[in-house]
Formats: C-alpha cells, sequence, structure tokens
C-alpha cells in the first residue's frame, strides 16, 4: 500500500574495474510496507564475491522474513549476515564492508561496518553521510590528516570493524524523516578512492529526476579520471520522487486535535490538582514545623506532657507527608519524651530505682533526638542519685546494727539524715531519725547486757584460775589423776570464755600431766611386778631371790614417793633376812658348791 503510493527509484552501476573479479555487491527489496538497500564490499581478494553476496542474501532473507526497520531489527539483519559469514564454509575468512538502508516510504535508518559508504542530499546539500571504520577515519577525526587526503592514506583500509569478525557491533542511526526530493547515494572504495567528495556533490546538487542519469555522470567521471589500478567500483542511489503520504491524515490530525485539547484539558486539571496537592502539603509541612517547634519549647520547660501532644501531631503530619527523615526523628523524639514521662511518674511514686531505669534509658538515646531535655534527665539522676544514697547509707545501717557494730551504724545514719537536708529529701531524714533512734534504744540495752555479761566473765575467768592453781599443786603432790581432772576442768572454763591463749596454756600443762601419770603407772607396774616375783621366790624358798625383787621394788615405790608401799616393802625384806638367818643355807650351798 505504501509503495504503491510513493515514488522510489533505485539503480546503480557496479563493475569489476581493473580487477579480475567484482568483489562488491548491491541488492534491494522493495516490499508493500518496507523497503530494504543493502551494498557490500568483500575485503578478500580470493572470496570477496562470494562474501558480498552471501552477505547481502542473508540480510535480504532476514529482512523479507520479518520486515521492519526498528533499530533492533537493523542490529539482527547486520548480526545475521555476521554469522553466516564466519559459519562459510571456505579455507579463507569471509570479510566484508557492508551498509544497509531500512525504509517505511517516510522516513529511514541505516546502519554499516566498514567503510563502504552512505551519502545524502536534501535540497541539493549533503544532509547525511557515514564515516569510515578505519584507523584513518581516527586519524582525520584526531585532526592528525586532513579530510581530503583520506582517500590516498595508506591505513584507509585497515578496519577496526567489519562483517566477518565476529560479534558485530554496527552504527544504527536513529530513524531519519524524507522529504520528496531527497537522495540516498551507496558507494564502495573504488568510487571513494578515486572521486573527491566534492564532485559527487556537484553531480547530485545539479541532478534531474532520472536516477540513470546521475549513476552515468558519475560512472563517466570515474572513468575519465582513468586511475592505472581502478579497484572494483559499485555506485547506488535511491530517488525518492515522492513520500508516502496517509490518506487518512486529515482524520487522524482533528483526532490528534480533539486528543490535543482533551489533554490541555487533563493537564489543567491534574495541574489544579497538582497545586491543591502542593498547598495542601506545604500547609503540612507547616504545621508539622509548628507543632515540632512547639515539642521543643515544652521540653524546654519541662511540661513532656504536653510536649508528646505535639510530638504526636507532627509525627502524624510527617506520616502523611511521606517524609521517612522526619518520622524517624520525631519516632526518636516520642521515645525519649515517653520514657521521661515513665520516669517522672515513677518519681512521684517513690520508685526511685524504677525511676532511674527509665531515665538512663531515655539519656541512653537523647544523642538520637538532638539531646532534648538532657538537662532535665541529669537533674532528675543528680536528685535519684542523692535519695537512693540516703537509702543506702540507712541500709548499710541496718547491717552494722545487726553486727552489733553501733558506733559505724550511727555514723551510716547521720550521713544519710545529713544528705537528706541537703536534698530536701523529707522522707529520707524521717527515716533516718527513726533509724537513729532505734539504734539508740538497742545500743542502750546492748550497754547493760554487757557489764552484766563482764561480770560473769570475770567470775569465770577467776574460777578457771583457781582449777589451774589446784591442778598445779596436784602435780607438786605427784597426784597426777587429780592434777589431769584440775586441768580438765579449767581447760573447760576457758574455751567457754573463748580465751585462746589460756586454753592453749592449760592444754600443754593438761598434756605434761598426762604424760607424767602414764610413766608413774609404767613404774608401778613394774614394782609390781617384781613385788609379786619376790613373793613367788619366797613361796619356792629362795628368800636371797626374794629379798632382791623386794628392794628392787622398794626402790621404784621411793620414786612413786608411796611411803605405804615403801614401809610393806621394807617389812618384807626384814623378813627376809630373818628367814635366811634362821636356816643358815646360804653357807652351806656355798660350799657345797665350792
Amino acid at each position: 500500500m505504501r509503495k504503491q503510493n510513493s515514488d522510489f527509484s533505485a539503480a546503480f552501476v557496479s563493475e569489476a574495474g581493473s580487477q579480475l573479479k567484482n568483489s562488491d555487491y548491491f541488492g534491494f527489496v522493495e516490499l508493500d510496507e518496507y523497503a530494504c538497500y543493502v551494498i557490500a564490499d568483500g575485503i578478500t581478494e580470493l572470496t570477496g564475491t562470494e562474501s558480498a553476496r552471501l552477505a547481502i542474501e542473508t540480510v535480504i532473507l532476514h529482512f523479507q522474513a520479518n520486515p521492519s526497520m526498528s533499530g533492533r531489527s537493523m542490529r539482527r539483519l547486520i548480526a545475521a549476515a555476521d554469522r553466516a559469514l564466519i559459519g562459510y564454509d571456505s579455507y579463507t575468512r569471509q570479510e566484508v564492508s557492508l551498509t544497509v538502508i531500512l525504509t517505511d516510504y517516510r522516513s529511514f535508518r541505516y546502519g554499516y561496518l566498514g567503510n563502504t559508504r552512505m551519502r545524502m542530499y536534501r535540497g541539493g546539500r549533503v544532509f547525511r553521510q557515514t564515516e569510515d571504520m578505519s584507523l584513518a577515519q581516527e586519524f582525520v577525526e584526531q585532526e592528525k590528516i586532513a579530510r581530503d587526503v583520506l582517500q590516498e592514506h595508506e591505513e584507509r583500509n585497515n578496519l577496526y570493524a567489519y562483517l566477518g569478525q565476529g560479534g558485530a557491533r554496527p552504527f544504527v542511526s536513529k530513524k531519519i524523516k524524507l522529504l520528496d526530493t531527497d537522495i540516498i547515494t551507496l558507494y564502495t572504495r573504488g568510487i571513494w578512492e578515486n572521486l573527491d567528495e566534492a564532485e559527487l556533490d556537484d553531480v547530485f546538487s545539479e541532478a534531474g529526476n532520472e536516477v540513470q542519469d546521475s549513476l552515468d555522470n558519475v560512472e563517466e567521471l570515474l572513468l575519465s579520471r582513468q586511475p592505472r589500478n581502478l579497484e572494483n567500483y559499485t555506485f547506488a542511489a535511491i530517488f525518492i520522487n515522492k513520500v508516502y503520504s496517509d490518506p487518512a491524515r486529515a482524520k487522524k490530525r482533528k483526532k490528534i486535535i480533539l486528543f490535543s485539547v482533551l489533554a490541555v484539558i487533563l493537564i489543567i486539571i491534574v495541574v489544579c490538582i497538582c497545586i491543591f496537592l502542593y498547598r495542601r502539603k506545604q500547609q503540612r509541612i507547616a504545621d508539622m514545623n509548628f507543632y515540632f517547634t512547639n515539642t521543643v519549647e515544652y521540653i524546654d520547660t519541662g511540661n513532656f506532657i504536653r510536649a508528646k501532644e505535639e510530638c504526636a501531631k507532627a509525627a502524624e503530619l510527617a506520616e502523611k507527608l511521606k517524609d521517612k527523615e522526619m518520622r524517624s526523628r520525631l519516632q526518636e523524639y516520642l521515645f525519649v519524651i515517653e520514657t521521661v514521662i515513665l520516669g517522672d511518674e515513677s518519681f512521684s511514686a517513690g520508685s526511685y530505682e524504677e525511676a532511674r531505669d527509665h531515665y538512663e534509658n531515655a539519656m541512653d538515646r537523647v544523642r538520637y533526638a538532638d539531646f532534648i531535655g538532657e538537662t532535665y534527665m541529669e537533674t532528675k539522676l543528680d536528685k535519684l542519685a542523692d535519695f537512693l544514697s540516703v537509702s543506702d547509707y540507712i541500709a548499710l545501717g541496718d547491717m552494722l546494727l545487726e553486727t552489733a557494730a553501733y558506733e559505724k551504724a550511727e555514723k551510716q545514719y547521720l550521713a544519710a539524715k545529713k544528705l537528706a537536708a541537703a536534698s530536701h529529701y523529707t522522707e529520707g531524714t524521717e527515716a533516718a531519725m527513726t533509724a537513729l533512734e532505734k539504734l539508740y534504744a538497742q545500743w542502750a540495752e546492748a550497754d547493760a547486757a554487757s557489764r552484766q555479761s563482764a561480770d560473769e566473765q570475770a567470775g569465770n575467768e577467776v574460777a578457771a584460775a583457781e582449777l589451774v592453781a589446784s591442778g598445779d599443786k596436784a602435780c607438786l603432790e605427784r597426784d597426777f589423776a587429780g592434777a589431769e581432772v584440775y586441768y580438765t576442768m579449767a581447760l573447760t572454763k576457758y574455751q567457754e570464755l573463748e580465751d585462746a591463749a589460756n586454753e592453749q596454756y592449760v592444754q600443754r600443762k593438761l598434756e605434761s600431766v598426762t604424760a607424767k601419770a602414764a610413766e608413774e603407772e609404767k613404774v608401778r607396774t613394774s614394782a609390781e611386778e617384781l613385788e609379786r616375783q619376790g613373793m613367788q621366790a619366797q613361796g619356792n624358798g629362795d628368800y636371797w631371790s626374794a629379798k632382791s625383787f623386794y628392794l628392787q621394788a622398794k626402790n621404784l615405790y621411793l620414786e612413786l614417793r608411796s611411803d605405804v608401799d615403801v614401809e610393806r616393802l621394807a617389812n618384807l625384806g626384814e623378813q627376809m633376812d630373818a628367814l635366811i638367818g634362821t636356816e643358815n643355807t646360804e653357807p652351806d650351798r656355798t660350799a657345797a658348791e665350792g
């Protein structure tokens, strides 16, 4: 439909020049809605013709399968040609310079890789043109060489981008609107290496309506130069004699006008709504700032109840305004304010430790709320510290009172009374006075009990000393058993008196007398054994042995200072002397032995 109602005239000339084979190729297809024009220049001499033809055929086939002139479509066409060249079964790389024109008969778009060129004329003047993707072109852009020597520069065919390289990144233009009498030309290096751009411009500045005449003029101009080594050359021209015009344009125009009016009305309504919303937002911002200012002022005066009310109003507006920063800031304010209120309530109720915890929690977060109320809380904490110190002094005094440390307890109670008076802590003062009264009452009772206890202790000490003296006397009389009884009784007394020094002293005496009693018992046992042996010898008529045993026993009893036993053993000895004298058996026995 578009093609029938437009006039696009395309023609081309393509020759091998002085070469054996022509490596250039041009092709196009004009569909009802879109048209595609492609020019290609094979870079490789051996496979140039096949490369150029394969590239153009691939582009045209893909275009016919999905006609479009979008930038994405242009890139897909060139990428498809690139893949076709890479996948071509040949011992030589397929490398091609390519330029593609896509149009919907009202506008066009071009894309290219390499150094095939496009030049568009409008009103006899150059309107658009491509730039080569070569090192020489970069020198021109860097102003290292002049543009008019580009066609002869040794790096003019040193390309950094071309088809067959892989991962093609072509230049793709924006959509360009076409006008009647526009001319688009496409040509290869055989043209631009031998003809100046100015010469081409002269040809098309005077071009008529016949595209072939312009092509003949370009070819005649080229051949007139008689270049010694003429490369393959291809030149194509597209004469846009008439651009497609939509017959429903008037209706579309009316619709556009109607939609424009409606759009203007809608815009006015939107603007009015925006103005209303903006003014409402500004009013909310002003109200929020007003409430926030009130919050700060109430905090400065210590009225945290009213500060909470104002801060809550400001936070509500910040929520409506979706002001995240202000909302977060006011939330921190609310936390501090509410915590201080809890602290004040606990303080008024006399729960000082709980109040201190609330104030300290608020102090921990006050740095996130611009340090609001910090002075107020510090004052409260100082006062609480004094109140709690009064309680601590009284508690410490109570502990000391329980251990009967009356003087130390009195010191703590007096300190509590002094601090409470200085802090104007009435309840603390009364508590300290009550504690002092209780202290003095218990102190007086303790003094009386102490005097009675001292008298009892003195009597016990005298009794213990008398027991020790009795033990010493018994020990002198060698009554070790009696001494042991006296010392044991004295030791018990000193233990009750908790007199460690005398307890150790008596313990040593008791141990000594116990040892002496054991030793005496051992001597007495030996004396008794000797006496028994004497009696046995006496019974056997051995009076001399009996006398000897009695004499030894007597000596042991002398050590024991047992006068009764000594006297008794002396009598037994005398009896033995009498018996020995009467029988006179000892000399006869001596004689018999002799």
